[in-house]
């Protein structure tokens, strides 16, 4: 299912209050995604127990693939919760190069319950739309921050500015 955020049915019908948004980095040590993966749980699990049942994600390598797929895994154990690709534009793995981000890329769009695309193509700011609408349209932010220069760190400030809560995975590693 794909359609503008204007449309979407599933963010409509639950708000902000029960939507929650993930925002962090492309690169992860490998040495940190053990740890991290069992944090995602942990989060989207409270998430859960606090009625947050629809969940976005911003479809770009690390962070936000990492936690679309723990989203997905505990869809077994939560069969109704929701993840919506939140997508910049619709040709945003051009120029990716590797063959298994591809596929993990097109598992994620597979599985996912919607795909938004905040614009068609990709043009100069769409990054900062696609982060704009996910915080517009949540109630909660789990970000994994470890650069304070970057887009996910952007995405960060602007959810606090806009009073939404912020949990931070890094801080909770000590990072």
């Amino acid at each position: 299912m794909e359609n503008s955020g204007e449309e979407n049915r599933i963010l409509k019908e639950n708000g902000p209050s029960k939507t929650l948004c993930f925002t962090g980095h492309r690169v992860i040590s490998k040495g940190d995604m053990d740890e991290l993966a069992r944090l995602l749980d942990e989060v989207i699990e409270n998430a859960i127990s606090d009625g947050f049942c629809v969940f976005l994600s911003g479809g770009a390598l690390g962070f936000d693939t990492a936690s679309a797929f723990r989203v997905l895994a505990a869809k077994a154990e939560f069969p109704d919760i929701k993840l919506i690709l939140v997508l910049p534009c619709r040709n945003q793995s051009e120029k990716w190069k590797n063959q298994r981000d591809l596929l993990e890329y097109q598992m994620l769009k597979d599985n996912a319950d919607d795909i938004i695309y905040t614009s068609e193509q990709y043009e100069k700011g769409c990054m900062h739309k696609r982060n704009r609408f996910m915080v517009d349209n949540s109630g909660r932010v789990i970000s994994y921050l470890i650069q304070k220069r970057s887009g996910s760190a952007y995405t960060a400030k602007y959810a606090e500015k806009k009073g939404v809560e912020c949990v931070s995975l890094a801080d909770l590693m000590g990072k």
